[in-house]
């Protein structure tokens, strides 16, 4: 017999996936802006939101199926199936996170995480096996398993390969939605009958939407909990406005308008610059943008971030992927302009506008159609304050 289902439970399945897709992607687009344990921590907190969302939609929409007669859910293939579900989002995750996202990287752990979501599926499909007898039809479980895929794809190329993120609401919308599908598309081709010889079955200790709610309400909590992760705390939460009686040194002069592009040249020439040849060509810098590798000169480089064993390159308005280590970054850019002021991070002096004490380190505010704030080390503050106070005298000079 075909499989029917609890409409309001069918909409809980939905609300699950889609809040479970909501903190996932909110902690993965921002991997590029952490490192270190706290990348690592929002890594995981991304795999456990999404595999803790997928597989409670897949369970509380098993709950919704009305199926013939009592029936009971073995432990040993339920657990295994949260568990295959929460490994293989993880290592998709982490295979597309950590290195650049090329259409073959995301293409690669969207297979590799759709197979496993399907995989999850049908493991958790073999708990009922006790109680009911179970036909598929191939064709609906090839499809569930191109969805998979596909919802896969779209997780992962929002979170990682999307060159402008689309409003998270409207990106989870769609994913829960694109999971829910692979779900009810292989419950579509799937054929029941109660075991011929069974035996006689307790009443359950929880009602199936009792257990339903149960089941969402843990995968809300578990969420919810991720998701206080991303509010930063009341210190950090915005930085307040640059003072002169509260920062170390304010420069004064005005910041270039031309974002992203280089500085005018009838403007201030930079620190380094004084007597200095033009810089070569090979001093361009690779970048990741729309798809492509390019090559983008120096003064288009307002900070280097370093990322794992790569970079991201804020120019103003956007962080572009580098492949180049911070180390090898650091050997390419001119060091009387660009100063390494934390061990992740490299700033282009011309793009200071203010440096500020923060506790026992500091900050540097940079000029953009962005604004960025960068962390200043305790060691560099002070030679920090003296580069930038040098340059905005010789831009002071310059302008006299």
């Amino acid at each position: 017999m075909p499989v029917t289902h609890e409409p309001w439970l069918v909409a809980l399945s939905l609300a699950v996936a889609i809040q479970g897709s909501y903190v996932g992607l909110s902690l993965a687009v921002r991997l590029g802006a952490t490192e270190g344990l706290r990348r690592r921590l929002r890594l995981a907190g991304a795999a456990l939101s999404l595999g803790v969302g997928i597989w409670s939609m897949h369970f509380v929409a098993m709950l919704a199926a009305q199926l013939p007669g009592t029936v009971d859910f073995l432990v040993f293939p339920t657990l295994l199936s949260f568990l295959v579900c929460v490994i293989v989002v993880g290592l998709a995750l982490v295979a597309a996170s950590f290195g650049p996202p090329t259409p073959l990287r995301i293409a690669a752990a969207s297979l590799f995480m759709g197979v496993g979501i399907a995989s999850m599926h049908y493991i958790g499909m073999t708990a009922l096996h006790r109680s009911l007898h179970l036909d598929h039809d191939w064709r609906l479980v090839v499809a569930s398993v191109l969805i998979a895929i596909a919802a896969s794809s779209l997780a992962l190329w929002l979170g990682f390969g999307a060159r402008r993120h689309p409003p998270l609401i409207v990106s989870a919308t769609a994913l829960g939605l694109a999971i829910a599908g692979m779900h009810y598309t292989a419950m579509a081709g799937l054929h029941v009958e109660p075991m011929a010889m069974g035996t006689a079955s307790l009443p359950p200790a929880l009602s199936v939407d009792l257990l339903a709610i149960v089941v969402a309400v843990v995968a809300f909590l578990v969420s919810g909990i991720f998701l206080l992760t991303l509010v930063p705390d009341r210190a950090a939460a915005s930085v307040p406005p640059v003072r002169a009686d509260d920062a170390v040194f304010v420069v004064t002069r005005a910041a270039p308008a031309d974002f992203p592009h280089s500085a005018s040249p009838s403007g201030p020439a930079p620190l380094g610059g004084l007597g200095r040849p033009p810089r070569r060509p090979g001093n361009r810098i690779p970048v990741e943008r729309a798809g492509a590798t390019q090559l983008i000169p120096p003064e288009e480089v307002f900070a280097v971030h370093a990322n794992a064993h790569y970079t991201y390159i804020f120019n103003g308005t956007d962080d572009l992927f580098c492949s180049l280590s911070i180390s090898e970054l650091e050997g390419r850019l001119d060091p009387s302009q660009f100063v390494r002021i934390h061990r992740s991070h490299i700033v282009n002096l011309e793009r200071i506008v203010a440096v500020r004490r923060a506790g026992d380190t500091g900050q540097v505010e940079l000029a953009g159609s962005a604004r960025r704030i960068v962390p200043v080390s305790r060691a560099k503050l002070s030679s920090l304050k003296a580069q930038v106070e040098t340059l905005e005298h010789l831009s002071q000079g310059a302008a006299q």
